[in-house]
């Protein structure tokens, strides 16, 4: 809906008088000052929940993240679960990442949620995702809240928001807060009970440290126990500036390795990044200091988390070199891994985004395994996973989305980077206790059932892309190219429609898939974390010798590039 100027100006004001801080009260009166319109605009369309939970820059208004609407979000949920006769009854988890914001966003969110008369369990200090997630579970709390931006720019921070499955919320329960949200008093007239996790806690609040954990690193250590063998394994690890280094220190060290260092500099959390503006481990040019101390160290396995570690990437060698593992590539390491532990009678149920590669679907199937593909989101492939596991279909043992994120035990219910580096840590030793590497174990995955390389491009999205990306889309589902790199279309599938046909985690979606006469894969989504359009390409090629793989998948790369290449053209935004 277009507004005036007039009724931008009105809006303006009205968030104004709600906002108790002063700071983004001054910044929004500075846009209305100047009559720029466009950004009043931007910042006055209220924030929904995405991919994972709400996620913007930090500044004024209700389409950024600060402390109006977080104060007016943890109403939504205190309002919500006071419908569901949830008033006290179970605990609310609160956890935050390092980011500048982070800590105010949580004490105001606990202030409001103590106020409203609910039981508050929150982290004292900044605290990795997955350990608020399994803490969630763990007490079985009604809700359990995360401040973090996880990976996006360091002007960005966001708020994720698990239901009572600790797993994050999807429908109808995030709309159902949404409508508490939009419902909301301005954040001035949020009742609060003053509080500052540096004190001494009012009553109903419970604090936490991180350190005092152990029930999380023991569940770790018995999913993914240790060897006896290569405890000596040289690992570097970098937690780009976030959480990660603590627990990922612990975890390894409780699995008896004894050569684990750190890249120093991005090692202590600090939300200003320092060293990457944009700690995304996927973003060209993020891992160039990890992968020096690694080569400095001699390292064979290089362990990467994104700030709030929930995400884990890894380099090891290939040829001699210190060689960055692609998402795809992890996901079917850790899958090998995880069905070769899975224990008892029950079907193991792998799952994974729909936009990941086929190689892990192909490698489920040849070990008996249920494979359940999932839109994009730890909150669909958790979903599905519960309800699989209650419809009998089997027991959960491994899930992954292509973008660095893996679920390797059922204790957290979401991506998980810490276990995923004990995991990934343990088949290193095991295949360097044969004189062999993580590569060597891929090639015979790719023998056994083709190499599948893998592209991803991004291309960045106006905010008033929308109607132009639709129309496009229409253009690929009904008249799609005869041709994308030599190779012609022979199926397309448009998850917009047809979704009474697919499972609910495979919804109704703005998401197209592609498929190419040599079984090439192509998708187009839209983030749901960002302002852009993200392109996928998966394709198969044959490998036989050890010695041919860096070349095979060199080339395979760049041929999956050059399809990325053409679809960009063809959607012409």
């Amino acid at each position: 809906m277009t507004r005036t100027a007039e009724e931008l100006v009105a809006a303006g004001r009205a968030w104004i008088d709600g906002d108790p801080d002063p700071s983004t009260r001054a910044e929004l009166a500075m846009l209305i000052a100047a009559g720029d319109r466009e950004a009043l605009d931007e910042r006055l369309r209220p924030l929904s929940f995405g991919t994972a939970g709400l996620r913007a820059a930090v500044g004024a208004g209700s389409g950024r993240m600060n402390t109006a609407v977080v104060t007016r979000t943890a109403y939504g949920i205190a309002r919500y679960l006071k419908d569901q006769a949830r008033v006290a009854s179970l605990p609310i988890v609160i956890g935050f990442d390092a980011r500048p914001t982070s800590r105010g966003f949580a004490e105001v969110s606990a202030a409001v949620l103590l106020a409203a008369g609910f039981r508050v369990v929150a982290f004292s200090s900044p605290t990795a995702t997955p350990l608020c997630a399994f803490l969630g579970r763990e007490l079985g709390a009604s809700i359990t809240i995360v401040v973090t931006a996880s990976h996006n720019p360091r002007c960005d921070n966001g708020y994720k928001v698990y239901g009572p499955a600790a797993v994050q919320i999807i429908a109808p329960l995030d709309t159902e807060i949404a409508r508490h949200i939009a419902e909301a008093p301005p954040a001035r007239e949020v009742p609060l009970q003053p509080l500052s996790f540096d004190e001494a806690p009012p009553v109903g609040l419970t604090l936490l440290d991180q350190t005092s954990l152990n029930s999380y690193f023991a569940a770790v250590s018995s999913a993914v126990p240790a060897a006896s063998h290569a405890r000596d394994l040289p690992i570097v690890h970098s937690a780009l500036h976030g959480v990660g280094s603590a627990p990922m220190l612990r975890t390894l060290a409780d699995a008896g390795f004894t050569r684990v260092d750190v890249v120093t500099a991005q090692a202590e959390p600090d939300g200003t990044f320092p060293t990457t503006p944009f700690p995304n481990p996927e973003e060209p040019g993020t891992l160039d200091l990890a992968l020096a101390e690694g080569e400095r160290r001699a390292a064979a396995l290089l362990l990467v988390n994104d700030p709030d570690a929930d995400r884990l990437a890894a380099a090891a060698r290939l040829d001699g070199v210190l060689t960055v593992l692609d998402g795809n590539q992890v996901g079917a390491l850790l899958a090998d891994y995880a069905l070769s532990r899975h224990i008892g009678s029950r079907t193991p149920l792998v799952l994974s985004s729909v936009v990941s590669s086929p190689l892990v679907a192909l490698l489920a199937a040849s070990r008996g395994a249920h494979h359940e593909p999932t839109h994009t989101g730890f909150k669909w492939l958790w979903t599905a996973a519960l309800e699989l596991e209650k419809s009998g279909a089997g027991r959960f043992c491994f899930a992954y989305e292509e973008a660095l994120g893996y679920s390797v035990f059922p204790a957290v219910r979401d991506k998980d980077g810490i276990a995923a580096g004990r995991a990934l840590a343990e088949l290193a030793a095991a295949q360097a206790a044969r004189g062999a590497c993580l590569f060597d174990r891929l090639h015979q995955l790719y023998a056994e059932h083709g190499l599948w390389a893998s592209a991803a491009r991004n291309l960045a999205l106006h905010a008033d892309a929308s109607a132009l990306l639709t129309q496009r889309l229409d253009a690929l589902s009904t008249q799609p190219a005869p041709e994308i790199g030599g190779q012609r279309v022979v199926r397309v599938v448009d998850y917009r429609q047809g979704a009474a046909d697919r499972a609910p985690w495979l919804g109704a979606a703005l998401l197209l898939e592609l498929e190419l006469e040599d079984s090439s894969r192509l998708f187009v989504r839209p983030s749901g974390t960002e302002p852009k359009l993200k392109l996928y390409a998966h394709v198969k090629r044959t490998v036989t010798h050890k010695r041919e793989l860096a070349r095979e998948l060199a080339a395979a790369r760049a041929f999956a590039a050059t399809l990325l290449e053409e679809l960009a053209l063809a959607l012409r935004l």
